[in-house]
Parts: structure tokens; sequence; C-alpha cells
């Protein structure tokens, strides 16, 4: 190996990934350092790696890269104890070159990733802690890990939402309960001709399924299922403080989302073959931390590069938007032979001309709304028990829509509270 490097990326997630393959294929002595014992042994999503950004990267990677299923059906359920309500969007008429979500399981997603830098001349070691930041003076110049001082002219920190080098830096993000979700998940194995019969797909399909309501027991949270090849991806993400409020665990909630009647046929002839638990940045805007300092650039979760809205959790596409932007911006300070942080601020520059910043900018609102609790309680309720009402032949004289609304409204919310939760709805979602 060698004794210095033009950068050294920390994390083989996306972020660190894209940023390795990015800078090895500029030609610079890039080295990745992953501590699991392979790139992904330890990562966790929901499972969706959403836009085109990979592909900018990597044109046409589906191609090659272990994709599960484009995504064709994008569904919305309402859930309350005993019923569901959904909104089912198929885009299977849609040209596959315009699918923009893939369903992905990381570890063999990230392994893929890892062996891409290596061909493209980066040097990845796994196994390998990065115990401490190598220092001059102010200046990051490096890494300390397995006991080595390994020099580098700029680091990259993609070790995910508890970074411990952005903290020995002084620019970790502001974790709170209330900005960190706990995402919690099990891959349910089922074979491929059953997922597509029983999720109205074909060929390499898939859908995405957001729950929201009942899966959480009421409180600031939702669950998702995705389809993968021969697997089915189910899980919950609930925020740490509604936990903590509730005496709630999420594998519990993970359990009685299991054991919803919806849930429960969607599931059924499967077989439970993984388990993992993962914290998610969720903070908005206001949790980025500062993304630069001398020789050193935060990218993804490190970051808390994370885009929660109430109608997406995107975080995959941030961080391979992020680490791409690193190494845009390594590759101009070592053309300046200059890696200050003046010269490394170029990167912020260049995530806010991105969807990464601006996005997390036009929505930094959300984060207020999500605190509503009417909106995993009442509304998934009333959403369910009107439709209820609506569907129902009984004999009885029928009432119109509006009228078994305003029933099914009384005791529950007001008109007024609705029309002001709609307004709130409309400048943040």
């Amino acid at each position: 190996m060698k004794e210095s490097f033009d950068a050294i990326v920390v994390g083989a997630g996306p972020a660190g990934c894209a940023a390795a393959y990015s800078l090895a294929r500029a030609g610079l002595d890039v080295l990745l350092v992953e501590r699991g014992k392979f790139a992904g042994v330890k990562n966790m999503t929901g499972g969706v790696l959403y836009g085109p950004v990979l592909n900018n990267l990597i044109p046409d990677f589906w191609k090659e890269a272990p994709v599960e299923r484009h995504v064709t059906r994008h569904v919305i359920t309402l859930l309350s104890e005993k019923t569901s309500l959904s909104i089912d969007f198929n885009s299977t008429g849609l040209d596959e070159s315009l699918q923009d979500g893939y369903t992905v399981l990381r570890a063999r997603f990230d392994r893929w990733f890892a062996d891409k830098v290596e061909q493209a001349g980066g040097v990845v070691i796994t196994g390998v802690r990065v115990d401490d930041l190598l220092w001059d003076g102010k200046r990051v110049v490096g890494i300390v890990a397995g006991g080595d001082k390994i020099p580098a002219g700029v680091v990259i920190a993609a070790d995910g939402v508890n970074s411990a080098l952005a903290k020995k830096a002084g620019l970790s993000a502001r974790l709170s309960p209330e900005n960190v979700n706990q995402g919690v998940k099990e891959i349910i194995r089922m074979p491929r001709e059953l997922i597509e019969q029983r999720f109205n797909v074909s060929g390499d399909g898939g859908a995405a399924i957001h729950f929201l309501g009942f899966c959480t027991r009421g409180v600031h949270g939702g669950g998702f299922l995705y389809t993968n090849r021969e697997s089915l991806s189910l899980g919950v993400v609930v925020q740490l403080k509604a936990l903590i409020e509730n005496n709630l665990k999420s594998v519990e909630l993970l359990e009685g989302f299991k054991a919803h009647p919806t849930v429960k046929e969607l599931i059924k002839d499967g077989s439970t073959v993984e388990y993992s638990a993962h914290l998610v940045p969720a903070g908005g805007l206001g949790m980025v931390p500062r993304l630069y300092t001398d020789g050193l650039l935060l990218t993804g979760d490190a970051a808390a590069l994370v885009l929660a809205t109430g109608r997406s959790l995107e975080g995959s596409n941030f961080a391979l938007a992020s680490g791409m932007a690193a190494a845009e911006t390594v590759r101009r300070a070592r053309e300046k032979g200059d890696y200050s942080q003046e010269t490394l601020s170029h990167y912020a520059e260049l995530l806010s001309e991105s969807f990464v910043l601006q996005d997390l900018k036009r929505f930094q609102r959300s984060a207020e709304l999500l605190e509503n609790q009417r909106l995993y309680s009442v509304y998934p309720e009333l959403a369910c028990s009107l439709a209820e009402k609506v569907f129902r032949v009984d004999g009885d004289p029928k009432k119109t829509v509006w009228q078994l609304a305003r029933e099914e409204m009384k005791g529950r919310v007001s008109i007024w509270t609705l029309l002001k939760d709609a307004l709130a709805a409309r400048r943040s979602v």
C-alpha cells in the first residue's frame, strides 16, 4: 500500500464509494477504508435507490449492478387498526429508461460498488477501523487506523449518522431524539412468482409501499414494504422522541405492523431471514453541520444529508450526489495544491447548486409538519372509516360523501383544523 494518498475516504456506503470511484476514475490516488468485513456487511437502508444520480456516474449502471427490481408501483397506504386505504400509482406503461427507483439489498450493492472503486484504480481495505484523524496543527492531514498513520491531502468522512470523524473535527451534526429516527427492517424470503402475482408486477418490475397510521401506533413515523427479486424488505421508521415519550420499542411496532390484516396478507407464506436496525438523520436543513474544514469533508449521513418530507425519506441519492461533489472538490483542490477550508468550501457551493441543498432548503418546514400528531392517528383513521362508510351497501338510504365526512369528522377534527393542516402541508410537502 502507498505511504500517502491524494485522498482517503472513510466508509464504503453509497457516499464513500461514489467519492472514491469518482476520484480513482479521475486518476487520483485514493484509499477507501471500511470497518466492516466487506462493504455492505453492516449497512442498512429501507431499500430503494431513487433518482438518476448514479446513472450520471456510471451510465446504465442497472445493467451490471446487483439491483433487485425497478419500481413500477408506488403505493401510499393509510392504516387504521383493522382496515386500510391505498393510493396506487402504476407506471408500467412508461419507458423503462424513465424508471428512477430501484430496490437494492445493501450487502450486495455496496460490495459491487466497492469493487468498482478497485477496478477504477482505487485501493480498498476492509475490516479496519479508523481510530483518529491525523493532524498538522488545525489541519487534517490523514488518518490513524490499525495503529498506522496514513497521510493524505484530504479526508472524506462517509462514516454514517454518528460519524466519529466529524466529532473529532468538531463538525458533527446536532443529534437529538427530535431529529433522529430509528429504522428496523426484516428481509422476508418469498418466491419470485408469488411476489409478482401478489404485488401485480412482472419481469423486473417492483413495488414500493409506504404506510402511515396504525403501523406506528399513531406516533411519529411510518412503515414500508419493498419488493426484491426473491424477498421483501419490510420495516418501520420511528422518531426516537416518540419512542421514548410513548414507552415504545421499534421491534414491538414491527411485530404489530406484521400482524395488521393488510400487511399479514402481503407477507403470508414468506419467511424472515434477516433483521437489522439503523439510525436515520431526519432533522432536515437545520441539522446539517458545517460540511468542511481544513483537510476534511463530510458526506452522506455523516453530514445529515437526508430529506424527510412525509411523502418520502431520501438518503441514498443525497449520499451519492454529495460523494460526487466531494470528489470534484478534491480534484480541484489537488490541481491548486491547496486543501484549506477556503478551497474546500467549493463543496458547499456545488451542493447548493444541486438538488441536495436546494431540496433541503425548499422543504425545511417539513420537520415542523411531521410533528403534527394528527398525521399518524386522526387522519389515517378518519380516511379508513370514511371509506368503509362510502363503500357500504346496507339497504338504508344513502348519504352523500360530504355528509358522511362531516359525521366521521365530528369529535375527531374540526373543519378549521383540517384546513389549517392542509395549508401547512401545502407549504411543507
